[in-house]
């Protein structure tokens, strides 16, 4: 019995420019909004969507997510006749071949997908913030008879030039494709979400691994020869939130659009719940001297400080009268007394020592995972305070 859909999750991906922040974790790994982690939306839009069988495609520090994903458990991924998969690249003989591109990637998992003889194969990205029902773009490409349907977001014109812009006639049908392009005809950005009908798919995939020149990417090959060769493209045009949190700086402003008031994106929505994997852990805590204004407080927090529009992921302490503005405060950090805190990113169990200045006014201030900051330390705005440095 074929399924319907299967879709491929890309989460090999090193987010080089997120800095330290992806020194030891894969980018889809990152957590964000106080109890989740960025491959928490594609997992679980996948699940609202009623896409049962995921492949997870991973490559770059592969272990955290590996663990975190488990059995697929908290996404109602854990099905008899499909689930979520962790698919590493091939080891072949003595050595391993890495995955050369997003084409090459599905390419290698090819025996993956063949077990269930799909109808559609759809490709997604493990790094984007975004709810997004699939089974309605599955649904426009079936009615259009399409070979392929791609998603698109209306980018600012200005931010136009930094994407993929696929150009559409009236009736939604992709005439062209411009990598980044220095004057764009239109501002419909590809998403990097595909349809695809799964056996053109298949004989695309081995056309390009088959072809030397080729850079193996869906982007640069894919798509511009099945544009060139007249198959039917379709744009779907996405208009709810979406954010491509690939730079520190869009990670912090994602964050912060959900102390927006009403928020920008909506974690609350009980007709599209984001599923995620958390630690048992008990209530937090807010001491008399504690202020807390416009912030989310997630469980096993103590706070005895002041905490202002900002998000503190679970077990983060902090400690009389440290100050922490406009940040980000992932799990098991703390924030020791008298402490300033703000427009930062502090990570996972970082410490941030007594009197210390983290950021200010300026570019996002990162303190990484682990890093333990001496009393008195000064972390300047734009500044990745390491290991090394601290």
């Amino acid at each position: 019995m074929g399924k319907k859909c299967v879709a491929m999750l890309l989460a090999g991906g090193q987010g080089s420019r997120l800095g330290i922040l992806t020194k030891n974790t894969a980018k889809p790994a990152v957590p964000f909004g106080g109890k989740y982690r960025i491959i928490d939306f594609p997992l679980s839009n996948c699940s609202n969507s009623g896409i049962d069988v995921v492949g997870v495609l991973t490559q770059y520090q592969p272990l955290e997510l590996n663990a975190y994903i488990g059995t697929g458990k908290p996404w109602d991924l854990d099905r008899l006749t499909g689930g979520v998969f962790v698919l590493p690249p091939y080891v072949k003989g003595k050595t391993g071949t890495w995955y050369k591109g997003t084409a090459n990637a599905i390419y290698q998992n090819m025996g993956f997908i063949s077990q269930y003889d799909p109808d559609y194969v759809i490709v997604l990205s493990g790094d984007h913030i975004y709810k997004m029902d699939y089974s309605d773009m599955i649904a426009l490409h079936e009615s259009k008879n399409a070979d392929c349907t791609i998603a698109v977001y209306q980018v600012p014109w200005d931010d136009a030039s930094r994407y993929g812009i696929m150009n559409t006639d009236e009736d939604g049908n992709i005439v062209e494709f411009e990598e980044k392009p220095k004057k764009p005809k239109s501002n419909n950005a590809s998403m990097g979400i595909y349809v695809f009908n799964w056996k053109d798919l298949r004989d695309y995939l081995i056309e390009d691994e088959n072809n030397p020149k080729s850079s193996n990417d869906f982007g640069k090959d894919i798509i511009p020869r099945m544009l060139q060769e007249g198959k039917r493209m379709v744009a779907y045009p996405f208009d709810g939130y979406w954010k491509d949190v690939g730079t520190i700086e869009s990670l912090w402003q994602a964050n912060m659009d959900l102390l927006l008031s009403p928020p920008a994106f909506n974690l609350y929505d009980s007709s599209w719940r984001i599923y995620a994997r958390n630690p048992i852990m008990p209530p937090h805590y807010m001491a008399a001297e504690a202020t807390v204004s416009n912030s989310m407080v997630t469980e096993g927090c103590n706070v005895r400080g002041t905490v202002i529009n900002s998000i503190l992921f679970a077990g983060v302490q902090v400690e009389e009268g440290a100050v922490i503005e406009n940040s980000v405060i992932m799990n098991g950090a703390r924030i020791m007394k008298d402490a300033r805190v703000r427009r930062a990113i502090v990570s996972e169990h970082a410490v941030v020592g007594e009197n210390s200045v983290v950021g200010g006014a300026g570019d996002i201030a990162v303190v990484g995972q682990g890093v333990c900051l001496p009393e008195y330390s000064v972390v300047r705005p734009g500044e990745q305070a390491d290991q090394e440095k601290a």
